[in-house]
């Protein structure tokens, strides 16, 4: 049964370095988030052009939050990439307290990681999986240590978003669901403990709404424009489907997809014929500049997004 969980007190460790793999979106939001609240935070990349495009965001950021959000006092930009400390290279994760692993949403790719850290990082070191859809009891299986291993699904945008779905894998010890639940309430976060079936709570719901909403595209039903338009203003959602599939990345979309489909063998999971498409296309949404709604042009995008 899911839970919602308070982060307990009496820490075993005091959680002050935390090591973030994957400086793409979903890591750029957690670092930030984490340097924010105090944290010194070891960002690791394969490529230092990502974590300089990394750095100038986040310093963005933080400007923007300051002066958009009307809150006064927080950090600067220079004192929350003081904070951060950007590298390709592992071995500053032997200091590592807990670490977060955001890594593209391919199981080759996160089981590459997975054997490095547990090499490098000290006993007590907690690893967070960030990831919608691959199996925790299967990621811990990549280390020794699969008792201090669990999922965080952190949302986009991490710094605005209060609430973490938090993952329990079949060897997930208690100690490390409250451990990471003190580090989420670090963060400012409240995290909602589910058990582990591929796409967890959230995305076993949501890669089925975004795909459906493709297959209504495709099949003519309705526009982009109004099937967002009726989530919007008759379900009260901030964003329809279809701006969320660009939010994310239909590039992710798709993998979450097929992760699922494989995981159950249930065809409910297929993708559609024209996503497939749009990702061949290099459509993915956002972070491309075009996907079901077009953001290369000022106010071309759906408001709600």
């Amino acid at each position: 049964m899911a839970t919602t969980d308070k982060a307990p007190a009496a820490p075993a460790h005091d959680l002050a370095t935390i090591g973030v793999v994957g400086a793409g979106v979903m890591g750029v939001g957690v670092a930030q988030n984490l340097a924010q609240t105090g944290h010194r935070v070891l960002l690791l990349d394969l490529k230092d052009e990502v974590l300089d495009t990394a750095r100038a965001q986040i310093r963005q950021n933080v400007r923007f939050h300051g002066m958009f959000s009307g809150t006064r006092g927080g950090p600067s930009p220079a004192e929350v990439l003081e904070r951060i400390t950007f590298t390709t290279d592992y071995a500053p994760f032997r200091d590592a307290d807990f670490v977060v692993e955001n890594a593209t949403e391919k199981v080759a790719v996160k089981e590459s990681i997975y054997p490095v850290l547990d090499a490098v990082c000290p006993p007590h070191a907690v690893f967070a999986a960030n990831t919608s859809c691959i199996s925790i009891t299967r990621i811990g299986s990549w280390t020794g240590r699969p008792d201090r291993v669990l999922g965080m699904h952190f949302m986009n945008p991490v710094p605005l978003k209060p609430v973490v779905e938090t993952i329990r894998g079949f060897h997930t010890s208690q100690h490390t669901v409250n451990t990471a639940l003190r580090f989420l309430g670090q963060m400012g976060k409240e995290g909602i403990v589910v058990n582990d079936l591929p796409g967890f709570v959230s995305n076993r719901v949501l890669m089925i709404t975004i795909n459906e909403a493709v297959w209504e595209v495709q099949d003519g039903v309705a526009s982009a424009e109004d099937i967002d338009r009726i989530f919007v203003t008759c379900f009260g959602h901030k964003m329809g489907p279809l701006a969320t599939g660009d939010l994310i990345g239909l590039d992710t979309i798709l993998h979450s997809l097929q992760i699922l489909q494989e995981s159950y063998g249930d065809p409910k999971f297929r993708p559609a014929p024209l996503l497939v498409k749009m990702v061949d296309a290099g459509l993915h949404g956002r972070k491309s500049g075009r996907g079901f709604f077009d953001y290369s042009v000022p106010g071309a995008a759906p408001a709600a997004a």
